[in-house]
């Protein structure tokens, strides 16, 4: 009776430790997290590096592309650039056709007022051949400066107006006691603008004060 009793114990004592945890259990279950984090630890460098190996990859594609961007926007500045420079160039020649054009007419006509007087100094009549000379040259200058006139191109007003130094360049000053200081008393050189622009000015002779000896022998 007494034996049962014990063998009994003994069998509830063995079950309730095979429904507990063992103490062989527990390093095991230890280890297999350590193993885990070991696992982690060594696979973490490995995946940066493959990161930053895909964004490097990603850089280096956004750089050649930028570079092939920048490439093509400076072929497109060159192109333009020469596309101007022929138009610059095409609008020069085209302005200097306008220009030399009509002075081509006038340089026919000193051709022939040329002829005309070298005909007439053969039939020994120089004075037919001066008249005719004269009147060539002067039908010249007045279709000269009516071609001039269609181009914009004007002379400038020097003589008995104010010093102007936009339109004026003084070549020396005079005393006068017949103009006002400051006037141009004399047009050396005409001077031409076209519009509001100047193409040459007009070399003039400025007054100036009469000096005090001129002033003294007027008074005597």
């Amino acid at each position: 009776m007494s034996t049962d009793q014990t063998t009994g114990r003994q069998s509830s004592e063995a079950s309730s430790d095979a429904d507990s945890p063992t103490s062989e259990a527990v390093p095991e279950s230890e280890a297999e997290a350590s193993a885990a984090d070991e696992a982690a630890e060594a696979a973490g460098p490995e995946q940066k590096i493959e990161e930053l190996r895909e964004r490097v990859d990603e850089l280096e594609e956004e750089r050649d592309e930028l570079n092939d961007q920048m490439l093509r926007k400076a072929a497109e500045f060159e192109n333009y650039r020469r596309r101007m420079d022929r138009e610059k160039k095409r609008r020069h020649q085209s302005g200097m056709l306008e220009v030399v054009e009509p002075i081509l007419e006038v340089l026919d006509d000193f051709e022939r007022s040329i002829d005309a007087a070298e005909e007439l100094q053969e039939t020994q009549d120089p004075e037919s051949a001066y008249e005719s000379l004269k009147g060539g040259v002067e039908m010249v200058f007045r279709k000269f400066r009516d071609t001039l006139e269609t181009l914009g191109v004007e002379p400038i007003d020097a003589e008995g107006n104010p010093f102007d130094e936009e339109l004026h360049d003084a070549m020396m000053r005079q005393p006068s006691d017949e103009a006002e200081p400051g006037t141009v008393l004399q047009e050396v050189r005409k001077g031409y603008q076209m519009g509001d622009r100047v193409i040459r000015h007009s070399r003039v002779v400025v007054a100036a004060e009469p000096s005090e000896e001129e002033t003294a022998e007027d008074e005597a």
